[in-house]
């Protein structure tokens, strides 16, 4: 079931197309790869998605409802979480108290604040740490953990909004190849279990073709190519464009282009 629906995406900046007729689906249950070399529009598109930058042509749409013209916060509401290259959680806070803010947020109820955090929402918040494989850190602050580990709290805080898609900005950046590999996998199985979508962007060849169901790829704001591993390693114009003219590394690899 098509859940997102991206059709004739375009955004200039001046006379710079970053995003230029770009069409694409990602299904409910699917994990998508946004891929393409720097300045090819990647970024752009998920902020025209996410609403933080405004489209000049095209149309989005979630489970058939339009995103464009909305602010980030409606969007967020109609169920669209976003994790970035640089996680975002609070360090004096416990991974417990984290996650628990961001259901406190989801309910709208952060004015309870004054409040003792702690005595909200806490068996959800540990459930969700269960899924993520954080439970047993619910008491540690996020300052002292790893860096892999401070991912996996942040995908429990995106999750914590319940939502059908998640857009994840290069979501291993910064971690090991074992670490990468561990995080990728979670968020396959999660999307899978919750039927939710997820469109990530990677420089990781190797998570990328070890993962994703599906790669869209982009150059100087075109799609030039999607479909499956296979298809992409033997498509010549991304060889040409995005690969040097030569086949990208296959899933044992740890190669990093971009």
């Amino acid at each position: 079931m098509k859940l997102l629906e991206v059709r004739g995406l375009s955004k200039a900046f001046g006379g710079v197309k970053a995003v230029d007729g770009v069409s694409f689906d990602v299904e409910a249950g699917q994990l998508v790869a946004l891929l393409g070399p720097n300045g090819a529009g990647k970024s752009t598109c998920f902020n025209l998605i996410n609403g933080q930058l405004s489209s000049d042509h095209g149309t989005v749409h979630l489970g058939g409802q339009s995103l464009l013209r909305l602010r980030p916060r409606q969007i967020f509401r109609l169920g669209v979480g976003r994790t970035f290259q640089v996680a975002a959680t609070f360090g004096t806070l416990s991974v417990l108290e984290n996650v628990q803010l961001a259901l406190l947020s989801r309910e709208r109820k952060l004015y309870r604040l004054a409040g003792k955090t702690k005595e909200f929402y806490r068996d959800e918040a540990l459930g969700l740490l269960e899924q993520v494989g954080m439970r047993e850190d619910a008491q540690r602050t996020c300052a002292v953990l790893a860096y892999g580990d401070v991912k996996r709290v942040e995908l429990a805080i995106a999750l914590a909004n319940r939502p059908r898609l998640l857009l994840m900005d290069e979501p291993t950046a910064g971690m090991a190849p074992t670490e990468r590999h561990a995080l990728m996998a979670l968020t396959k199985k999660l999307v899978t279990e919750r039927n939710i979508g997820a469109l990530f962007t990677e420089h990781s060849m190797d998570v990328v073709f070890a993962h994703a169901d599906w790669m869209v790829v982009l150059a100087r704001g075109q799609l030039i190519a999607e479909g499956q591993g296979d298809a992409i390693r033997a498509d010549q114009k991304v060889r040409e464009v995005y690969f040097g003219g030569m086949a990208p590394v296959g899933p044992q690899g740890d190669e990093k282009h971009g």
